[in-house]
C-alpha cells in the first residue's frame, strides 16, 4: 500500500559537513528535532482528517487546513533546504545556464547575491528566501516566504531556498542572522540548485 503520510528524509551528509559554518549541534537538532516536528504536525493533521472523515464528523476547516499548510511547507522547504547544501569541498559553482539566467534578470551575480541577502535578513518574523523560477516569464524570482506558506507564489519551482528561522542558527550565530546568512554562500550546494533549473527546462 502507499505511504499516505510524510516522513522525515535522511541527510545527504554527516551533521557535520557544513562545519565551521554550521555546526553538527545545530544541524543535528534542526533536523532531527524541528523538522521532525513539521512531518509529525502534518501527519497528526492527516490523521485528524481521516477520522472525521470516516465518523461524519464536524471539523473547523479553516484553521485545520491552515495549520496543515503550515505543517506541510514547513517540511517541503527544510527537504529542500538540506539538499542545496553542501560542504566547501563538495558544493561546485553555477552552472553557464543558471548564472547566465541571473545576469539577465538582476544586471550581475553580485546584485543578485545583494537582493538574496537582503530578503533573508529582512523577513518579518521567522520564515525562509528562496530563489524561485517562473516558467511563464522564464525568468528567476526571489521569494521571501514568511513563516512557511505566506507570500509563496504558486507553482514558482524553488531552485535554492535558506532557512532563517531561528531555529536555523542560535547555537551558532545566536541573534545574528546577518553572520549566518553570509556563512550560507560557503555551503551553497550549486550543483543542485543547477539540476533544479535543468529539471525545470527538461519538465
Amino acid at each position: 500500500m502507499e505511504n499516505k503520510f510524510y516522513t522525515l528524509p535522511k541527510m545527504p551528509y554527516e551533521y557535520n559537513a557544513l562545519e565551521p559554518f554550521i555546526s553538527e549541534e545545530q544541524l543535528r537538532l534542526h533536523h532531527s528535532k524541528h523538522h521532525q516536528a513539521y512531518v509529525n504536525g502534518a501527519n497528526a493533521i492527516l490523521e485528524l482528517l481521516d477520522k472525521a472523515r470516516s465518523e461524519g464528523a464536524d471539523l473547523d476547516i479553516k484553521s485545520t487546513l491552515k495549520a496543515l499548510s503550515f505543517n506541510i511547507g514547513g517540511h517541503i522547504l527544510h527537504s529542500l533546504f538540506w539538499n542545496n547544501l553542501a560542504s566547501v569541498e563538495r558544493n561546485g559553482s553555477p552552472s553557464e545556464a543558471l548564472n547566465e539566467a541571473i545576469i539577465n534578470e538582476f544586471g550581475s551575480f553580485e546584485r543578485f547575491k545583494k537582493e538574496f541577502i537582503q530578503a533573508a535578513i529582512s523577513v518579518e518574523g521567522s520564515g525562509w528566501a528562496a530563489l524561485s523560477f517562473c516558467r511563464q516569464t522564464k525568468r528567476p524570482v526571489i521569494m521571501q516566504i514568511e513563516k512557511h506558506n505566506v507570500n509563496v507564489y504558486p507553482m514558482f519551482r524553488i531552485l535554492m531556498v535558506l532557512d532563517v528561522w531561528e531555529h536555523a542558527y542560535y547555537l551558532d550565530y545566536k541573534n545574528e542572522r546577518s553572520k549566518y546568512v553570509d556563512a550560507f554562500w560557503n555551503v551553497i550546494n550549486w550543483n543542485e540548485v543547477n539540476q533544479r533549473l535543468e529539471n525545470i527546462k527538461i519538465g
